[in-house]
């Protein structure tokens, strides 16, 4: 029972991890779309 719930909160870690890299990842694409249009 307790390798899984460990693996359980692992995955729960995991994704929660890729979502905040994606997040990120959307943030710093927003920033070089509003340099890209100040400076046209």
């Amino acid at each position: 029972m307790k390798p899984m719930i460990a693996l359980m909160i692992a995955a729960a870690l995991v994704l929660a991890g890729c979502n905040t890299v994606r997040g990120v990842g959307q943030d710093i694409e927003k920033a070089g779309e509003s340099i890209q249009k100040s400076t046209k």
